[in-house]
């Protein structure tokens, strides 16, 4: 009956994260629109839920967070929407797999991730407060480096045509990316890690809910 109870409130737990992931990628605060790329705020839960109820649920997340940027992506294309929709695809099945690799695998990396990072970052009795903006840190670029790298290894002659430049020029603006957006969502998703992290883990404690640390928050 325990274990029953338990499950139950892991599901429901998972199932209002998700919620809030669905939320935000259908609102501005969650994608961004920038000229080239939608920046997003919505792998934060992800790590959020990852940390508070295991890898698994970060995993699931994940998977949210990916097909609803394939959705919007499909829905209000932008320039590199090729590389996140598989129904915006220019070159066939094997684009449209590529497709969903980066739109929707490489966010459930991001779960997965955060969730074994933080279960290590428990087992070395490291500090919430260090922990948590650590976790939320790299749970971001995990997203920022598998996206970016992806659109490189696998789309990089239709991102240099997209752009309009040569292909040797691909890896500059990755960078490019990875550098003005990618760290900047990083700092931003290791603040609020901690600030949301401390607080919801709190709370689940109480609710005997997920896996979160028993490191003291100092």
């Amino acid at each position: 009956m325990k274990t029953q109870k338990h499950d139950t409130r892991w599901l429901v737990s998972v199932a209002l994260m998700a919620a809030i992931v669905i939320v935000l990628a259908n609102t501005p605060l969650g994608m961004i629109q920038l000229p080239i790329i939608k920046a997003t705020t919505v792998h934060i839960p992800v790590i959020i839920g990852a940390i508070l109820l295991g890898p698994s649920a970060g995993a699931i997340l994940g998977a949210v967070f990916g097909i609803c940027s394939l959705i919007s992506n499909t829905m209000a294309p932008t320039l590199l929407s090729f590389a996140f929709s598989p129904f915006m695809s220019t070159s066939g099945i094997p684009g449209a797999v590529k497709a969903v690799w980066i739109s929707v695998g490489c966010r459930i990396l991001i779960g997965i991730a955060a969730g074994w990072l933080w279960i290590a970052l428990d087992k070395l009795k490291i500090n919430q407060v260090i922990a948590l903006p650590l976790v939320g840190f790299i749970g971001s670029m995990v997203n920022t480096v598998t996206v970016m790298g992806s659109i490189y290894f696998l789309f990089a002659q239709q991102y240099a045509e997209a752009r309009e430049v040569a292909v040797t020029a691909v890896w500059g603006l990755i960078m490019g990316t990875v550098t003005a957006s990618g760290i900047p969502e990083a700092i931003a998703a290791a603040v609020l890690v901690l600030a949301v992290g401390k607080v919801l883990i709190q709370v689940f404690k109480r609710m005997n809910v997920g896996a979160v640390s028993t490191q003291p928050a100092r």
